[in-house]
């Protein structure tokens, strides 16, 4: 195997994408914990590369200098991953712990299944953000596409704009948070009276995803719970 393309600066580890692999620098990434804690990665010249990022169990800070394509920072666990442009589909899908910042737009699947961390989304998020959600939280400052939350089992959604068709479809015990207007709520999913201790958790996500809007404003998404017991008279109609 070649040698690893990378330059050290200011303190800083730089890799440049158009001289170097992606598989090359997930190899570098995927080094001992240890040797990365703690360290900066910049990645430049992206050019929407898909798996960028992926796999990390380390507490490492990464910036990926342009857009990113399919499924970066998946499966992230300990570190912090910044996007400074947009992310196709599944960005943060299955992480673990850790932050994920996409400073642009996120398309389809963003966050899905994951069971821990933060994503973060500075514009707006495609269809089914937060699929299948099993504790991370996820903070949108746009809006997003329909079935967003579908089948969220855990964690927490926050969309400080719109949300599309048929919100929290099939909604678990995850919460969702809404600003803007609702499309329309999915099978199951309820507008629910905001406690204090929403507005208390809520304003801490937004804190975290530097955000300053007025938690107040925020309508909750939740179970009805019809979903929770198979009613065979039911006839698929929730």
């Amino acid at each position: 195997m070649e040698a690893v393309t990378v330059a050290v600066m200011a303190e800083s580890i730089h890799f440049d994408l158009s001289t170097t692999t992606v598989r090359e620098l997930n190899q570098f990434l995927h080094g001992p914990a240890d040797t990365l804690t703690g360290r900066q990665v910049v990645v430049a010249n992206t050019d929407g590369a898909h798996n960028l990022a992926v796999g990390l169990n380390a507490a490492v800070h990464v910036t990926l200098q342009g857009h990113a394509g399919y499924y970066a920072a998946g499966m992230n666990q300990h570190a912090t991953v910044i996007v400074e442009g947009s992310a196709s589909t599944g960005v943060a899908e299955n992480m673990m712990s850790g932050t994920v910042h996409v400073k642009g737009f996120a398309s389809n699947g963003a966050g899905a299944s994951a069971h821990g961390g933060l994503l973060v989304v500075d514009g707006d998020a495609g269809l089914r953000c937060g699929i299948s959600l099993k504790g991370g939280d996820i903070v949108v400052g746009g809006s997003v596409g329909s079935f967003s939350g579908f089948m969220a089992q855990a964690g927490r959604l926050v969309v400080c704009g719109d949300a599309g068709d048929a919100l929290g479809d099939s909604l678990y015990e995850a919460v969702i948070y809404v600003k803007g207007r609702i499309a329309s709520l999915g099978a199951d999913a309820q507008i629910e009276p905001m406690a204090e201790s929403d507005v208390a958790q809520l304003a801490q996500l937004l804190k975290a995803a530097g955000l300053s809007h007025d938690p107040h404003d925020f309508k909750r998404v939740a179970s009805a719970k019809g979903l929770y017991h198979w009613n065979a008279d039911a006839n698929q109609e929730y």
